[in-house]
């Protein structure tokens, strides 16, 4: 029996079919191997390793991301990404549309997982992002707002959620005083309707 033709370099690892796009029931699969190649799979949350970003953060550029993957395999290739920048209103030439998947193209097969999508937007939180390059450009009129804790960077970031912290203590013990006022009132009220009973008793004795 003959032996089966080895896989394209580009396909090994990878099954005769795509993967789950990200966000399905089976599980987030990355079309991405291993930086510097290797073409392998691998499942990653992400949740779990984007933690800066809130869940509802992550699933718009979900969205995004499945809106622009038009081959539904789970990458945005460059003719993608070209569409993609056109829509935004921010059109890109084929050596920019290249330098952007550059950027973030960890494994080195020229187009985008949707961990290297995620990639985009940590790094412009991080402002780690040039404000004329076009991943900048991506991030900017994509509308999903990566500065809502005022990110700029891990330690602004992390002073944010402290501030956010404090807000929310203070807005509990606001709440809690306002609850203690109303239930001082309410024993008072109650003191009040105690002490008219006593007297009216008194007059009709």
């Amino acid at each position: 029996m003959a032996a089966a033709a080895e896989e394209p370099e580009g396909r090994r690892g990878r099954g005769p079919r795509p993967g789950p796009a990200p966000g399905s029931p089976a599980g987030r699969a990355v079309g991405e191997g291993s930086p510097g190649g290797g073409g392998g799979r691998r499942v990653f949350s992400p949740a779990g390793e984007f933690r800066e970003f809130s869940r509802r953060q992550l699933r718009d550029m979900e969205r995004l991301f499945r809106q622009y993957d038009a081959g539904k395999d789970g990458f945005i290739d460059l003719m993608e990404l070209k569409l993609m920048m056109e829509k935004l209103g921010a059109p890109q030439t084929h050596l920019g549309l290249k330098n952007m998947i550059k950027e973030v193209d960890e494994d080195l097969d020229s187009k985008l997982s949707f961990r290297e999508f995620l990639l985009i937007f940590r790094k412009a939180a991080a402002g780690e992002l040039q404000e004329d390059s076009g991943l900048h450009a991506l991030a900017r009129l994509s509308e999903i707002d990566v500065s809502t804790e005022g990110v700029k960077g891990a330690k602004n970031f992390f002073e944010a959620k402290a501030q956010a912290i404090n807000e929310a203590s203070r807005f509990e013990e606001e709440i809690r005083a306002e609850q203690e006022e109303k239930k001082k009132q309410a024993e008072e009220l109650k003191q009040r309707k105690a002490a008219f009973k006593e007297l009216q008793s008194t007059f009709t004795q």
